[in-house]
């Protein structure tokens, strides 16, 4: 039996799980949820959200792979269902990828990563490591190199996000949904149930009955207290030796044109997403097929 097959509670449907699993970081053991699609003896699938996002955004993607795959999609730690950390300094790449080690240890097998934002950040790096169990990487509107330009707007956005009461309050779904609109525009032409669906897994409760986003605050810290730089991860990029699949939103600021360009010219397939900026939101029907087909490729 796959050391994955533990108590859950089965949720959405019956081939989705809610795990979690225990890493440590700063001296201390956390929990890390996540969820869990398909087949326990299936070939394994790790997708990665971004930097504010959940592992619930690849729903539609993981139900899609999960007649054939084994899907497992984690909250990075301070994000959902998985634990804060005391100390905000530990919300970096670098910490991220310990607590994903933990989970690769857990699931023992070589896996294929699927990666958005922050998430193939983190699936560079893990490739890039020796002795690593991924065979496959899909990056999603990420890559070796990252402007300065970009991260400042995220880094704007995120210190106005935390300075601002209204948006750490919101009365309802809609509330979150709108804001939502607004924010992830550059995810795509999504229909209203994807937006919808994407505002109930966005959200917890607060004491007095408000809404909130589901995340904690403190990942802005680490952005607070460091200004905006150019990340170069081209040394990394230079030691991965597995297939890889490079989707691009068509005005992304992150993933640019001449970035993704050498990318290709390394090797890399790709997939550029019309209509669309940083990052496309993989629950699009043409979206979900292209990283099926590199999967089972």
């Amino acid at each position: 039996m796959s050391p994955l097959v533990v108590p859950g509670r089965l949720a959405f449907n019956d081939r989705m799980q809610n795990l979690n699993v225990s890493c440590r970081l700063g001296g201390a053991f956390h929990r890390m949820a996540y969820t869990a699609w398909g087949d326990p003896a299936a070939p394994v699938v790790v997708c990665v959200h971004g930097l504010t996002r959940n592992g619930r955004d690849f729903d539609a993607l993981a139900e899609n792979l999960s007649d054939q795959f084994r899907v497992i999609c984690p909250d990075l730690p301070g994000r959902g269902g998985s634990d804060w950390l005391p100390d905000p300094m530990l919300y970096q790449a670098q910490h991220y990828v310990t607590a994903l080690a933990h989970l690769l240890a857990v699931i023992g097998t070589d896996v294929a990563w699927v990666g958005t934002s922050l998430g193939g950040i983190c699936g560079m790096l893990a490739s890039a490591t020796p002795g690593n169990p991924i065979a496959k990487l899909v990056l999603n509107d990420v890559g070796p190199f990252i402007p300065v330009e970009a991260l400042s707007r995220i880094r704007a956005y995120m210190l106005a996000s935390n300075a601002s009461r209204r948006m750490e309050r919101f009365t309802d779904l809609d509330a979150i949904e709108r804001h939502l609109r607004l924010v992830h525009a550059p995810f795509g032409p999504l229909t209203d149930a994807q937006w919808a669906h994407l505002a109930r897994h966005s959200t917890r409760t607060l004491p007095d009955g408000h809404l909130t986003m589901h995340y904690d605050p403190g990942i802005a810290v680490p952005m607070r207290d460091n200004p905006a730089a150019a990340v170069d991860l081209w040394a990394f990029w230079d030691r991965i030796r597995v297939p890889v699949l490079a989707i691009r939103g068509e005005v992304s600021d992150l993933l640019l044109p001449e970035t993704l360009a050498r990318m290709e010219a390394s090797g890399a397939k790709s997939l550029i997403v019309p209509d669309t900026g940083h990052a496309p939101a993989l629950m699009d029907e043409a979206q979900i097929a292209t990283v099926r087909a590199f999967l089972l490729g």
